[in-house]
């Protein structure tokens, strides 16, 4: 069938708003009719690195409406209402222990370009398209496995909730799923954009006493404490891990965080994360950071703390959305004020704004009508 999608062509490019050729789902697949789309900043990287093969349909945040399924999907029918979330086999050790973020075929089946079979369902003429996340939802459709689409209230308004499928589960996963704080404990996370931003909420969920945002901007530390920060640093001025860890303790009485969840992938912001914990305290990196490079006896054996990598929040999405969904309704998760909307051929304008840092979570509307 005919669609339009948002077309990556090459690296440093803008994507284009283009007609393309989508196949029928094969085996355990479904069509999704697109309402919104997320946009998440591994959308943006992947427009500038080689994160999957271009060309390639972007967009990994879908939210919509089950429009045809395949052969074996027994979960959804048509006219459900479905987020979806990233791609994992669920046959291996990982996804039947109930990590799917760390699916033994994470990697090819969410930038490798194809979906589990090895094919493409994406055309233009002669020219095959890559999948990206197992979805390319930057379309009027996509297709998905069973498994990426989570089934939610059809009384939602779906153009909001596309984000719980990625970043927004990252950042509140991390907290609620890996670290479980308790109501004495401090947490503190460095960068307040979506994914830490959906950290500071999810810890005011967990009534902890201590929630210190640290950021370089006033205005989005300003939003962090009204969605339930307890505690700001501004570190713009700060030119070191030592002296963001420093300002950390400060506001500790001189312990550092129990805690500390660094959204920036920036390495300086990475250590200083490390640097920042109290003794036996855990760091959490959920960003693509690069070199991190610290003294191991000094910064972790001395004080036997821990460091972690956090992929999607460690979260099964089948059961953690719709908490989240839950949480928003009772007003304990309202993501809604990060958010600002676009059309799909403003795509290139949310990226900007995005990078640029004056919008928080851009959504991509696909069905102006839904």
């Amino acid at each position: 069938m005919k669609i339009t999608a948002a077309v990556a062509h090459d690296f440093g490019k803008p994507v284009k708003i283009e007609e393309v050729d989508l196949d029928e789902p094969k085996n355990d697949e479904v069509r999704v009719k697109l309402v919104a789309t997320g946009m998440c900043h591994a959308d943006i990287l992947a427009t500038q690195f080689q994160m999957t093969p271009l060309p390639a349909v972007l967009g990994h945040e879908g939210a919509g409406i089950v429009e045809q399924v395949g052969p074996g999907v027994t979960n959804l029918q048509v006219g459900d209402h479905v987020i979806l979330t990233v791609a994992s086999c669920g046959e291996c050790d990982q996804c039947l222990s109930g990590h799917p973020a760390e699916c033994r075929r994470v990697n090819e089946l969410n930038f490798g370009g194809n979906y589990a079979d090895g094919t493409k369902r994406l055309h233009q003429g002669d020219q095959e398209l890559g999948n990206y996340f197992g979805q390319s939802s930057f379309a009027t459709y996509a297709i998905v496995n069973k498994r990426s689409a989570v089934k939610v209230d059809p009384e939602l308004d779906l153009k909001w909730y596309g984000p719980l499928g990625c970043g927004l589960n990252t950042g509140a996963g991390a907290i609620l799923n890996v670290f479980k704080p308790n109501v004495g404990d401090s947490v503190a996370v460095f960068g307040t954009g979506a994914v830490g931003l959906a950290a500071i909420m999810a810890a005011k969920m967990r009534n902890v006493q201590q929630i210190i945002a640290v950021d370089i901007h006033d205005n989005r530390l300003e939003l962090a404490k009204s969605l339930g920060a307890t505690t700001v640093v501004n570190s713009r001025d700060l030119k070191s891990a030592d002296e963001i860890a420093d300002a950390v303790k400060q506001v500790t009485n001189g312990y550092g965080a129990k805690y500390t969840l660094d959204t920036t992938a920036v390495s300086m912001v990475s250590l200083a994360a490390v640097k920042s914990l109290d003794i036996m305290g855990t760091a959490g990196l959920v960003g693509a950071t690069q070199e991190l490079k610290m003294n191991f006896t000094a910064d972790m054996l001395a004080d036997n703390r821990r460091l972690m990598a956090i992929t999607q929040g460690d979260s099964v999405p089948q059961l953690f959305l719709p908490q989240l969904i839950e949480a928003h309704k009772k007003g304990q998760f309202p993501f809604e004020k990060l958010v600002k909307f676009y059309s799909l051929a403003d795509i290139n304008q949310a990226m900007a704004e995005s990078l640029d840092g004056s919008v928080i979570k851009p959504i991509i509307t696909i069905d102006e009508n839904a």
